[in-house]
């Protein structure tokens, strides 16, 4: 079981090998985990300043099933379908990656008069440094990847 789990963690953390758009697409599959834990982190505290300490399986039950934590929810099913592309016998293309990139450009786009995600995503980075720090760099890896012309 554990050499199948490598095997499947290996395909998707890339090799030597990788293609230019692969390595992107990984690139931008950690920088929205590293956001995704700081959010989170963020709302795990929020959520124990009202209701109190919550062990490790408490935590994921409410990140399924707790209305709090369900704005998070687009983050996971994003690198979920990042995964499931890195994973895939199908070789990552420049055009595939261009599209994940102005879809995360898109949805990361923090406004006080956004969509729920966004205002929320605001809120967060008003609220908690750490927040701030992993916008910073996601968006230092959307300027380093020029913007899809076609706007997908």
């Amino acid at each position: 079981m554990q050499a199948n789990m490598d095997s499947a963690n290996s395909k998707l953390e890339g090799s030597n090998h990788d293609s230019p758009a692969r390595e992107k697409l990984i690139a931008l599959r950690l920088a929205l985990l590293r956001v995704h834990k700081r959010l989170l982190e963020m709302e795990r505290r929020n959520y124990e300043r009202e209701h109190g300490h919550v062990n490790a399986g408490e935590l994921f039950r409410l990140v399924v099933d707790h209305s709090q934590f369900a704005w998070l929810h687009n983050i996971s099913e994003f690198v979920v379908r990042i995964d499931e592309s890195l994973a895939a016998q199908e070789p990552i293309t420049p055009e595939y990656t261009k599209v994940a990139f102005s879809l995360a450009r898109k949805m990361f786009v923090p406004t006080e008069s956004g969509d729920g995600f966004q205002k929320k995503y605001f809120d967060a980075i008003q609220n908690d440094p750490a927040v701030v720090i992993e916008h910073a760099e996601l968006a230092r890896l959307f300027n380093n990847e020029p913007p899809d012309p076609s706007g997908a």
